[in-house]
């Protein structure tokens, strides 16, 4: 059987709970006809209809919006932000309204819906394409934050986002939608609050999330060769993270490096080294180590945009470091 290919594993998982439950709608920008940006909703136009693959026009804080008021009245939208970065204009929606209704409603109010699109740093897709928007939204009550890294993860998040009666910010990589593998049989779901151990180890804990789970799965083949024995964590869910996973692969390693694809200041490296200092120091044998991308718009150019974002050779690096007691 051959693999499925990530935006497929997407649009399997909407298909599947579009079909499942009449209350499931998609909205957003070139979502219907077109099939969306990149095919993610290709063909279900079609399928069910304009009514529920709304095509809207190009107005986020405007279509959000009304996903909120959709999601308030019973039904359970997905909103397509074309590009993830475009959603900052939709931000008053997502914060004010989206992640605080079912509690200043006193819980009259559910607001089960998802906000997904493609983000992160593509190839040459210039400084505001390439917004990665996981640390923004992070400090906002009332949502969940997810990042997807494989299509068996994807598909399996998707489904659980959609049935969720609380709003989930679902990001995708632009990098990685041309992944393929064979996904599990049936009807399957990822919990949203779980991470993933992607491989076992005794030496170090490297966790990390979304495109970054391939770097360092490249710079796990040469760690290997050393002798360096790495457990990898993909945290999956970014909010909340998943500290029991996390300190109980601390206790038995000691050391941490978190690689991530965000920026330093301010990012999701910063707030999970600030919990697992709160509830590992003592099991902690040496500093944790963030890996982050510099604090500086991306650059357009190819080699510019490469030295703004961690590569594996420098996961190796630090790796062999912190191991070798050197830092």
């Amino acid at each position: 059987m051959a693999g499925t290919l990530l935006f497929n594993a997407l649009k399997e998982a909407i298909d599947e709970e579009m079909a499942n439950d009449v209350n499931v709608c998609v909205m957003g920008e070139d979502v219907g006809q077109y099939g969306g940006s990149y095919k993610v909703t290709k063909d279900l136009y079609e399928k069910y209809g304009e009514l529920r693959v709304l095509d809207t026009p190009i107005a986020e804080n405007s279509f959000t919006g009304m996903a909120v008021g959709a999601a308030m009245t019973g039904l359970r939208p997905i909103v397509e932000g074309m590009n993830m970065g475009f959603l900052l204009l939709a931000f008053n929606q997502i914060s004010n309204n989206m992640g605080m209704l079912r509690y200043t409603s006193g819980g009259n109010y559910k607001i089960p819906a998802v906000v997904r699109g493609p983000g992160g740093v593509g190839r040459q897709l210039g400084a505001e394409h390439s917004q990665r928007l996981e640390a923004y939204f992070h400090a906002v009550p009332g949502i969940k934050i997810v990042a997807c890294s494989t299509p068996t993860n994807a598909k399996g998040l998707m489904k659980a986002a959609i049935r969720d009666d609380n709003p989930v910010l679902f990001f995708e990589h632009v990098l990685l939608y041309n992944l393929s593998e064979e996904l599990p049989e049936g009807d399957y779901i990822c919990a949203l609050d779980q991470a993933d151990v992607v491989k076992e180890g005794n030496d170090i804990t490297l966790l990390t999330y979304s495109r970054m789970r391939h770097h360092c799965l490249k710079a796990l083949e040469e760690l290997e060769k050393k002798g360096i024995d790495v457990e990898l964590i993909d945290l999956i869910s970014l909010k909340p993270f998943d500290m029991e996973t996390i300190s109980k692969s601390i206790r038995k390693t000691n050391k941490v490096i978190i690689v991530e694809e965000c920026m330093k200041t301010g990012g999701i490296g910063a707030e999970l080294i600030a919990l697992i200092t709160e509830e590992c120091f003592d099991d902690l044998d040496a500093r944790p180590i963030r890996l982050s991308s510099q604090d500086i718009p991306t650059p357009y150019n190819g080699n510019l945009e490469n030295l703004t974002i961690i590569q594996a050779h420098q996961i190796v690096e630090k790796v062999e470091d912190l191991i070798s007691g050197r830092i």
